[in-house]
């Protein structure tokens, strides 16, 4: 494992094998939410992604995931290309996120918590609960039969 030096005092990491593909150019560290990711300028207004390169992504319909949700982590043990559903049932919650459970909200006008999950772009209403934890085992049940990730806190 080689750790590639970029922008901000951080650093990305790459498997021995994959070395050679990006030492000696520079990388920048970009932030991104809550994680960075490694990129570097390919021409005035394009962008290369390391964990793009790295997989031999072009198709911008095609996404990559980090398993462990480090940006900086490119070793490919790490990486996956996949859909952007698929990326996006892998996250966590959002930062606004009030309830403290992936899918579950507080509903003003009901006056409770309302469970939602998002499948291939479509959001599938799974009812409305006194109780936020009632709400997010609604949530957990219904992502385990799509084979996707804990709505607990990470």
């Amino acid at each position: 494992m080689k750790k590639i030096p970029l922008t901000q005092g951080k650093f990305a990491l790459v498997d021995d094998e994959d070395a050679d593909l990006v030492e000696g150019y520079k990388w920048t560290a970009k932030k991104d939410g809550n994680r960075f990711y490694a990129y570097r300028r390919v021409g005035p207004r394009k962008t290369l992604y390391m964990h793009r390169l790295l997989l031999g992504l072009t198709d911008p319909k095609v996404d990559t995931d980090h398993r462990d949700g480090d940006g900086l982590n490119n070793r490919r043990e790490n990486l996956r290309a996949c859909t952007r559903s698929e990326n996006m049932r892998n996250t966590g919650k959002r930062v606004t996120n009030t309830s403290g459970y992936k899918g579950v909200c507080w509903d003003k006008g009901k006056e409770k918590w309302r469970a939602a999950i998002r499948l291939d772009g479509k959001r599938i209403f799974l009812g409305y609960f006194a109780d936020p934890i009632e709400a997010a085992q609604t949530y957990e049940l219904e992502v385990e039969q799509f084979n996707s990730t804990e709505s607990y806190p990470r």
